[in-house]
């Protein structure tokens, strides 16, 4: 059932952490490190993943098998999805099409289709499937099996191509950025697996500390950092000597981790402690904690509704006293926030049969139209462009040149001050009024 939102939060990267113990996602404002929103979920929820967009979480729910679905914008629950029963981990596609959830009561892995929010399929795996992770080219999923396996799915079929052996009870899975290697924590036997993706077999098996659960490769895929549930502590492990360099003390029983977006503090939820122990990349020191007062399990970070950026349009025309006459227009982008427009184009519909000149720098003119290119405009921002059209190429009385956004990124959400348009009555091949 939807709920009703939490409160609100301005677009910004965040953490989203799963309250197994009361049933909520809290969600943490990595700037200022505190609870920005509580949402109610119900249930147990287990694990939360984030659309690459940054407008939906989807978040499983071990106990209710259903899959809620969170719109970032208002922190309220628009859907749930029937899926398996004891939900754990789940993944979304790099396109965002997609999601996978692993079913430990149901031996399989349900496959959400995020245009309609519903199960599109359901693939059987071996065992009580626990971590799942989505491959970085989105062509195969892993999933950890409580039989010591991996199951590879082809998510062009949606159908298990390969089973990879590992040691112990597989229990978390993520891959290398390059998606060359994925590695996977076993509790049972203490260790880490690094599998080679191209031939599916595990390379090698780095010791770390008791009853390891949740893995995460560093963006430059040179460490990766295992929470170690008995011991109270996260691995350190070089990715190019399959060593561990660093053993960090956290809260009690850690359970995952997660990296915000060009973030240089590691996210690691205590399910013990009830809270959540940031990580210095830079020197692995803990930082700081998040209390939040219930068992936390599953963590995912990223940058939720990322700022919206909004141009108005502005054309301005004045006929000029000089010789050749000609009327010069003035085009206006300004932004309006509240975040950067990286880039947009403008373009301006001239009188048929006429032919800009005198274009200012990112203008070009073709087939009586003008387009303005501008770029990089923060907030408030404003930029120009400007051309002249020869009163000789005009009819005489009123004529009308519009201007209209056309593209720009991120795309405009207020299509009322998207155009702009400029009257003049020539009164002659010499003058104009404007």
């Amino acid at each position: 059932m939807p709920s009703a939102p939490a409160a609100a939060v301005p677009p910004g990267t965040y953490a989203f952490v799963a309250g197994y113990g009361n049933g909520t996602v809290t969600v943490i404002d990595t700037t200022t490190r505190t609870a920005a929103a509580t949402i109610g979920i119900g249930g147990s929820p287990r694990s939360v993943a984030l659309t690459p967009d940054g407008t939906r979480a989807y978040v499983t729910n071990y106990s209710t098998g259903k899959v809620s679905v969170i719109d970032t914008a208002t922190n309220a629950v628009t859907v749930t999805v029937d899926a398996g029963s004891n939900q754990e981990e789940l993944g979304v596609t790099p396109d965002g099409s997609r999601v996978y959830v692993a079913n430990a009561g149901s031996a399989s892995v349900s496959v959400i289709d995020t245009a309609t929010d519903t199960v599109s399929s359901t693939i059987p795996v071996s065992g009580s499937p626990r971590g799942l992770a989505v491959s970085p080219d989105g062509s195969r999923v892993f999933v950890t099996n409580s039989g010591s396996t991996v199951s590879v799915i082809d998510t062009a079929t949606d159908t298990v191509s390969a089973t990879i052996g590992v040691g112990g009870s597989g229990l978390a899975v993520a891959f290398a950025p390059d998606g060359a290697h994925a590695y996977v924590t076993s509790a049972g036997a203490n260790s880490l697996s690094v599998i080679d993706t191209a031939t599916n077999t595990v390379t090698a098996v780095i010791g770390v500390g008791v009853s390891p659960h949740g893995v995460m490769v560093t963006p430059d895929g040179s460490r990766a950092y295992v929470a170690n549930y008995f011991s109270n502590s996260v691995s350190v492990i070089d990715t190019a000597t399959h060593t561990v360099t660093d053993t960090i003390g956290v809260g009690t029983y850690p359970w995952e981790l997660s990296l915000p977006p060009g973030g240089n503090h590691l996210y690691v939820t205590n399910s013990g402690s009830q809270n959540v122990t940031l990580i210095d990349l830079a020197d692995h020191t803990v930082t700081s904690g998040i209390g939040l007062g219930t068992t936390v399990l599953g963590v995912t970070s990223g940058v939720a509704r990322p700022a919206q950026a909004d141009l108005a349009i502005d054309l301005k025309a004045k006929a000029s006293a000089l010789l050749p006459s000609s009327i010069a227009y003035t085009l206006t982008a300004r932004n309006t926030g509240p975040g950067r427009t990286t880039s947009a184009e403008v373009t301006a519909t001239l009188p048929a049969g006429t032919t800009a000149i005198g274009l200012s720098p990112g203008c070009t003119t073709t087939s009586a139209t003008v387009v303005c290119t501008f770029t990089n405009l923060a907030k408030n921002a404003t930029a120009t462009g400007g051309f002249r059209v020869p009163l000789s190429l005009l009819s005489l009385g009123q004529i009308t040149v519009k201007a209209a956004r056309t593209t720009s990124s991120p795309t405009g959400p207020n299509p009322a001050n998207d155009t702009s348009s400029a009257s003049c009555t020539v009164i002659s091949i010499l003058l104009a009024a404007c």
